[in-house]
């Protein structure tokens, strides 16, 4: 049955070059499915999942803006899967922000979240967790042995 709920995310004429780029990224993802007016057209809408989250995106024809309003949020394992992650969706024109966030090419933000950042900021240590959230505050993209150092209060 499909999602009665979906993100729909607007591009100027990418829309269904985009989805492929991300179910190609993320771990078990899909294209689904895309809608042309003409058989050989280009797709006016695409439906997809990012590890099992339905999004749609749409081509609408005219310029379009996105910005830190809206982010997409994947969480990762561990620093292998953060750095692949990361590099792959700076691939072709991306830009790297801060504190875990990025921008691709299609100018969609990413916030790239090693499972680990947010069980330290959720410590019943609030010293502890305090210090990992000032150290990634220096951070762009996370470097989970950086963050467990200061979480231990370890000096560099």
């Amino acid at each position: 049955m499909p999602s009665k709920v979906r993100t729909c995310i607007a591009f100027k004429d990418q829309a269904e070059e985009a989805a492929r780029f991300y179910v190609s990224v993320i771990p078990n993802s899909a294209f689904e499915s895309a809608f042309r007016r003409e058989p050989d057209g280009p797709a006016v809408l695409v439906s997809f999942t990012l590890a099992g989250t339905p999004y749609q995106a749409l081509n609408m024809g005219r310029e379009t803006s996105h910005n830190e309003a809206f982010s997409i949020s994947v969480t990762t394992k561990d620093q292998r899967e953060t750095d692949e992650i990361w590099e792959k969706l700076l691939e072709g024109g991306g830009a790297e922000i801060q504190c875990s966030w990025l921008k691709d090419r299609y100018g969609i933000c990413w916030q790239i979240v090693p499972e680990a950042l947010p069980r330290m900021f959720m410590d019943d240590d609030r010293a502890a967790a305090g210090r990992a959230f000032q150290a990634m505050l220096g951070m762009v993209k996370i470097d989970i042995a950086a963050l467990e150092a200061a979480f231990r209060g370890d000096s560099a």
